[in-house]
């Protein structure tokens, strides 16, 4: 009962956010928890792919001398859309450098082939997308891997690097990104 209770609040909570997103175009690098690489060689362009709860915490608890930066995301979410571009700017600038980034897209699978592989295509970040089912995450996943956040709203940040982390609730604008991504570069 409380896993099905934990679910709709957090479906609900995900909902808050109004459906009024805007689409963007541009360029990113590869991440290493996507099933599939950047490396657009091809005419094919990367989908992205599920992953289950616990392979992402696994990712999440990533300590080493990578800066990963993890956003939780959907695409009905006008905020979430609306921080894309700064990220997919700063994905750009640090390319070359030990940065990782992932977008968690939280969309109802339903939404998984069609308004989530529409905006993964026209951004061209297919390979730094993955799909997290909401409806099997439960309250110890957000303890278990954030000091902050209880899944009840979105966009999510989730910046690390070896111990030291920084969670951001809300959307971040661009200086606060540069600001938060230069903290750790330093």
């Amino acid at each position: 009962m409380k896993k099905i209770i934990l679910s709709t609040l957090v479906i609900t909570a995900l909902y808050s956010c109004k459906k009024d997103g805007q689409k963007t175009e541009g360029t990113a690098t590869a991440d290493s928890l996507s099933a599939a690489q950047n490396s657009n060689t091809g005419s094919r362009p990367n989908i992205p792919v599920e992953v289950s709860p616990e392979d992402l915490s696994k990712y999440l608890a990533k300590n080493n001398d990578t800066l990963y930066v993890t956003n939780f995301f959907a695409t009905w979410c006008g905020p979430c859309m609306r921080e894309i571009p700064s990220f997919k700017d700063k994905m750009e600038q640090l390319k070359n450098k030990p940065v990782k980034f992932t977008f968690v897209n939280l969309d109802e699978r339903t939404e998984w082939n069609t308004s989530v592989k529409d905006f993964a295509t026209e951004n061209n970040l297919g390979g730094n997308i993955i799909l997290l089912d909401g409806q099997k995450l439960n309250q110890d996943f957000f303890t278990n891997n954030f000091k902050q956040w209880d899944g009840g709203s979105i966009p999510f940040t989730l910046m690390r690097k070896g111990n030291k982390a920084d969670e951001y609730l809300g959307m971040m604008t661009e200086d606060v990104l540069d600001s938060k991504i230069n903290s750790f570069l330093k």
